[in-house]
């Protein structure tokens, strides 16, 4: 397997296995820690949604991803165009890569595990820069959804 293939983060999260997973696969709880718009969309099996992103800097893109698999309480998966950021570019030509959440009980806490993979299919040309920057968005990413079970939920 090609070094650039693929990116595998976790990180040990202080919640129960439910509250993690609500995190992952209710799209408004998702979108909030994400940083995507989610509000009152649904993530289905085999079906692709769009929002656009609130993440400072990157208002203008809209994030898109094909949901692949839910499995209650273990696996959420999407398929994704890494870094598609800039204008005017149809990403939709190119092979997507695979985000897979898996979550596992770790004790004290549930252990999140993303992998990104594909990134071998991406275009040369923009290979580098997904996977760079894909590297460093995930090790925020595994922050954000620290940072977000470990508040209060707003009632």
């Amino acid at each position: 397997m090609h070094v650039l293939d693929r990116i595998e983060r976790k990180v040990l999260l202080n919640a129960s296995r439910k509250q993690v997973w609500e995190a992952l696969t209710q799209a408004d709880q998702f979108g909030q820690w994400f940083g995507i718009a989610l509000k009152g969309k649904t993530f289905v099996a085999g079906e692709t949604i769009e929002a656009p992103i609130t993440y400072k800097g990157y208002e203008h893109v809209v994030w898109k991803a094909r949901i692949e698999r839910i499995l209650p309480q273990t696996l959420f998966s999407f398929w994704w165009h890494p870094f598609a950021v800039e204008e005017g570019i149809d990403y939709d030509k190119e092979a997507p890569t695979l985000v897979e959440f898996t979550i596992e009980d770790r004790a004290p806490g549930i252990l999140l595990r993303v992998v990104e993979s594909g990134f071998d299919q991406i275009p040369e040309a923009r290979r580098q820069k997904a996977f760079k920057m894909n590297s460093r968005g995930w090790d925020e990413q595994m922050g954000n959804i620290e940072n977000y079970l470990s508040k209060p939920p707003i009632r």
